[in-house]
């Protein structure tokens, strides 16, 4: 019968009876589990990650469009009231065309009040973009 001692602890014991050299160690069937469970929590992260690395793109592409559409309606009220010349929608698509955006529609009502809606030329993978404004002159 072979006996281990170590240093310190005294006789462990006959390793037959044991089924491990190591004391305080789970069953050799579950060797390693750590590790996995450690890769799946660390792969759950990378995804929710991913997740909102991507929430927080759509975010910012629809806060980009909003300004667009803003700028675009500010413009083409200018143009509408006389202040610029111009075309009203066109001076609004060319105001859209600066912030990397595309007028998708554009409407001009009798008091000068001008609403655009505008579309970002960069995709996300959520889609694209969109911004709505209304300006006219005011009260």
């Amino acid at each position: 019968m072979r006996v281990r001692v170590r240093a310190g602890s005294g006789v462990v014991g006959p390793a037959s009876y044991r089924g491990n050299t190591e004391p305080n160690c789970a069953p050799a069937g579950e060797r390693g589990s750590g590790t996995v469970l450690a890769a799946g929590l660390g792969s759950v992260v990378m995804i929710i990650m991913v997740a909102l690395l991507f929430l927080a793109q759509s975010a910012t592409m629809a806060s980009r469009a909003a300004a667009a559409a803003d700028l675009a309606a500010l413009a083409g009220a200018d143009a509408a009231r006389g202040i610029t010349s111009g075309d009203p929608c066109a001076v609004a698509g060319t105001t859209a065309a600066q912030h990397e955006a595309v007028l998708v529609s554009c409407s001009v009502t009798g008091q000068g009040n001008v609403e655009v809606r505008t579309e970002l030329k960069q995709k996300t993978p959520l889609g694209a973009a969109s911004g709505r404004a209304r300006a006219g002159p005011p009260p």
